[in-house]
């Protein structure tokens, strides 16, 4: 992997922490209740989507070792220009059940 690939993903890497952080002993609802903490959380998650969606296109083997790429550049996407439609639900599951699965990945990609 190329080292432009590899800053992308330290970038996801850091990104996702920073989540893990924000998040940490927080409940949905204080989540949804505060509208900087959601802010937060939506930035890291965008700079997540740019981050990996730059290191596919600049090693074409991240795209297969990160199970659902895509997806995370769609969110992204949804993030920046469906700023109105963003399901806070959606954003809470997947920062629970779907980021550190997605930073174990991204760890061992780069080892």
């Amino acid at each position: 992997m190329n080292d432009r690939a590899k800053k992308r993903l330290w970038d996801a890497a850091e990104a996702c922490d920073a989540i893990a952080g924000f998040v940490e002993g927080k409940e949905f609802t204080v989540y949804e209740a505060d509208h900087l903490l959601r802010s937060g959380v939506e930035r890291q998650l965008e700079i997540i989507g740019e981050a990996l969606g730059r290191a596919a296109h600049e090693d074409e083997t991240v795209a297969w070792r990160i199970p659902e790429l895509w997806k995370i550049v769609g969110l992204r996407n949804r993030l920046i220009h469906g700023y109105d439609t963003v399901d806070d639900e959606v954003v809470w599951d997947i920062v629970q059940g779907k980021l550190p699965a997605l930073r174990a990945g991204i760890e061992a990609l780069l080892g």
